[in-house]
């Protein structure tokens, strides 16, 4: 799941590792899913270290009992000397850089974090959740590159070239499932995906 709306979101600014809280948005659309995941709630709940994942997290474990967990495997792509930035700024400052970027090649020296290692800590930690709860579920806050990315990873697909998943909106979610058949190598299946804060259907274990 992704976490709720910041003013960074609201602004259109690349937040990459700024650590910055949820709005008044971002915390209503955060307790507008609380209710359901107290009637269906995970084994284990587990956040970004970024408060504004954090705080989505606590916000959904009202009524549920569970303690909020953190991870820095969920933290967002770090986009470097971009972060706090529109892209209108950054095109100005960065054209060449900014070009490389939309043309999905790797920026150099402005610590851009790459899109494949940012899909492999994630798919890995993902891995590691549900290895350690197998028949369980697991509700994870992060952001949206790393959960795009993180995705891509466990689907198989190249976090480099594949551009096929949509990002998630604030506070949206997406549902996967370990793929059991040989050889799964880790991989998962996307049940769902980008299902809003008020979906009136039931979670899918995953």
């Amino acid at each position: 799941m992704r976490h709720g709306q910041t003013e960074y979101n609201r602004q259109g600014r690349l937040q990459g590792q700024v650590d910055i809280p949820l709005n008044e948005a971002g915390i209503r659309q955060a307790e507008s899913l609380a209710a359901l995941v107290s009637a269906d709630p995970p084994d284990l709940l587990v956040a970004s270290p970024l408060q504004r994942a954090r705080e989505t997290a606590r916000l959904l474990s009202r009524g549920t009992g569970l303690e909020v967990r953190t991870d820095g495997a969920f933290l967002e792509r770090s986009f470097g000397r971009w972060e706090g930035l529109t892209g209108e700024e950054i095109h100005r400052r960065w054209p060449e850089e900014h070009a490389d970027w939309r043309a999905h090649r790797p920026v150099l020296g402005l610590g851009v974090e790459d899109r494949p290692e940012v899909g492999e800590r994630v798919a890995a930690a993902c891995r590691a959740l549900v290895a350690a709860h197998d028949g369980g579920t697991v509700m994870v806050v992060a952001h949206g590159a790393a959960i795009t990315l993180g995705i891509t990873t466990l689907l198989g697909l190249d976090a480099n070239g594949f551009r096929g998943i949509a990002g998630l909106e604030n506070c949206h979610r997406s549902v996967l499932e370990p793929l059991h058949s040989e050889p799964a190598d880790g991989l998962m299946r996307l049940v769902s995906h980008n299902l809003p804060p008020d979906f009136p259907g039931d979670r899918n274990p995953g």
